[in-house]
């Protein structure tokens, strides 16, 4: 994968193909804004030598788009207000993804402190409903699409045509809204948002990374996987099951991974969410540890 550049509107592609841990960055030449700083380190240590980076934005709170922030300890860094305070503290950091089992906690703080070089950072700004900002070399729409997290920001370039999607990733895997504060809905809904946006260059936070053609079915596709989840789950809810037995299927991730700190915890909060919308439909009913089908 590819650098690109459309006028000053930068695509610096992550390692490994924008897959997790890292994720693709955006980069504004003359303005120096860089946005989701996780590609490529020593990309993003030459972005700061020359031309220069003057400022930070992340598009939501996860350390997938942080990882590199420590090059930028001294510059402005802006985020939707809703989405600063993990920022500050590794332990609210985790509470807002519900860790609540200590030895994940343990070992969650340990990688953040030494693969994402977790630091404590206080925003300098805020980003707030549909703003518009106006760069020196382009003008940018804010558009908010919570729902992977509360606060999650897209950013279209007008002038350029070009919008950063971020976590909405129209990758294979699908939608995550496994954090205390996803939705399912609000995915669904900013995605049906994004998708009627006039652009005409489609950046996302992972995998392909670059849609220089409309992605057409991509986006049925993408928003398609909530509700194979959610059939192979009723389907499994025929008879009553407890939560475990439903991790045990492993419908989200398609087989048993480790480390369990993170695919296991994954499984059980998508699970989750999922279950949680059955039960305020009425689709499903819970007595005792077990969900089944009414």
């Amino acid at each position: 994968m590819k650098e690109k550049h459309f006028g000053p509107v930068w695509f610096i592609p992550g390692e490994n193909g924008g897959k997790y841990p890292f994720c693709h960055s955006i980069y504004v030449e003359g303005d120096g804004v860089l946005i989701d700083p996780s590609s490529d380190r020593r990309r993003l240590e030459q972005l700061k030598a020359g031309p220069g980076v003057r400022e930070i934005w992340l598009s939501h709170w996860h350390e997938d788009h942080f990882m590199h922030l420590d090059l930028f300890d001294d510059r402005p860094l802006s985020i939707s207000k809703i989405e600063a305070p993990p920022l500050g503290d590794v332990q609210t950091f985790l509470d807002w993804y519900g860790l609540d089992d200590p030895a994940y906690r343990e070992q969650w703080t340990q990688i953040l402190l030494e693969q994402f070089r977790f630091q404590p950072r206080v925003p300098s700004s805020f980003f707030g409903g549909e703003m518009i900002i106006n760069l020196d070399s382009v003008t940018v729409q804010i558009i908010p699409c919570p729902g992977h997290t509360p606060g999650h920001q897209a950013f279209f370039f007008r002038e350029q045509g070009i919008l950063f999607l971020g976590d909405y990733d129209l990758g294979k895997f699908g939608p995550w809204y496994g954090d205390l504060g996803s939705s399912i809905e609000e995915t669904i809904s900013s995605v049906q948002k994004l998708r009627h946006i006039p652009a005409r260059i489609w950046i996302t936070g992972h995998e392909t990374g670059l849609f220089e053609e409309d992605p057409g079915d991509v986006w049925d596709r993408y928003l398609g996987i909530i509700k194979e989840r959610e059939d192979k789950l009723l389907e499994f809810l025929t008879r009553p099951r407890t939560m475990e037995e439903i991790v045990s299927q492993w419908i989200v991730y398609q087989k048993k991974r480790e480390p369990a700190s993170f695919f296991e915890f994954g499984e059980r909060a998508i699970m989750g969410k999922h279950l949680d919308r059955l039960l305020v439909e009425g689709t499903i009913q819970k007595e005792e540890d077990r969900y089944a089908i009414i």
